[in-house]
């Protein structure tokens, strides 16, 4: 397909270019051929996007777990040579992160998917004269009454309200061995930072804890609490955050060790 021709922009235009359209041109050469003719990232790997950056000094490659993506940042006056040439070395490592990532798991019928601790199996009956979606946890399973043929997103908010009531009642509970108040319990779908506490006693967790081991999510949950009382990590709170934890060390391990397989469910 023949890339479609762009006015050059001319002094006064330039300067009310949104940061988007000055990309959109550096992109283009002079001969109105878009930026993948030339030099073809999408041939190192589909998943490659370029993320032009005014403030980088320098070109680096990002890998988005959650996306699934990896962003290529170029400089500002980096050209797309250069950036290409970079990209194209660094071909093995991209594709091995890629492969590295944990095969996606969507709420589909049939597919087994843990819940604090229990094995749920996804167990869907669409009845298109029903006037709405119902769901439930019983006998081991997600069920789900619908009129919907792709219910998953409907599911997926299903879990991060049980995520959401869990994880508060065990905030809760944390909250009141150690003596302090719980001003309130946020749940967010994080990709890097699995919990945080701010200093006027407001804890965020990610949803995605409901598909970690009990000690992990136990632990997370008692680390953010413990912030409570100590805003750092002097050995006072490591030893509060143990002393609050059902197994501190299998359930800090275990994040250490497989937090990113969380993203996989989606």
């Amino acid at each position: 397909m023949t890339a479609k021709r762009t006015k050059p922009l001319q002094s006064a235009e330039r300067k009310k270019a949104s940061p988007a359209t000055k990309l959109q041109q550096l992109l283009w050469n002079e001969k109105g051929a878009t930026h993948d003719d030339l030099y073809p990232f999408s041939d190192i790997s589909p998943a490659l996007q370029l993320r032009h950056h005014a403030r980088a000094k320098r070109l680096a490659l990002r890998l988005d777990v959650k996306k699934r993506t990896v962003f290529l940042v170029i400089p500002k006056r980096t050209s797309l040579k250069s950036a290409y040439k970079f990209a194209l070395e660094h071909k093995k490592w991209i594709k091995d992160r890629l492969d590295e990532l944990p095969q996606q798991i969507t709420f589909e019928h049939g597919n087994i998917i843990p819940l604090f601790g229990q094995k749920y199996t996804v167990n869907i009956t669409c009845d298109f004269t029903l006037r709405k979606t119902t769901i439930s946890l019983k006998n081991n399973k997600i069920s789900v009454s619908t009129n919907k043929e792709f219910p998953e997103a409907r599911i997926r908010r299903f879990i991060i309200d049980h995520a959401r009531a869990e994880l508060t009642s065990i905030a809760q509970d944390k909250a009141d061995i150690l003596g302090r108040e719980l001003k309130g319990v946020d749940v967010k779908d994080t990709a890097s930072r699995w919990g945080s506490c701010s200093h006027d006693g407001y804890i965020s967790l990610s949803w995605r804890l409901a598909f970690a081991s009990p000690e992990a999510f136990d632990y997370v949950v008692a680390h953010e609490v413990a912030h409570l009382a100590h805003m750092d990590h002097s050995p006072a709170f490591w030893k509060q955050c143990a002393a609050l934890c059902d197994n501190y060390v299998r359930g800090k391990a275990w994040m250490k060790i497989n937090a990113q397989e969380l993203l996989k469910y989606d």
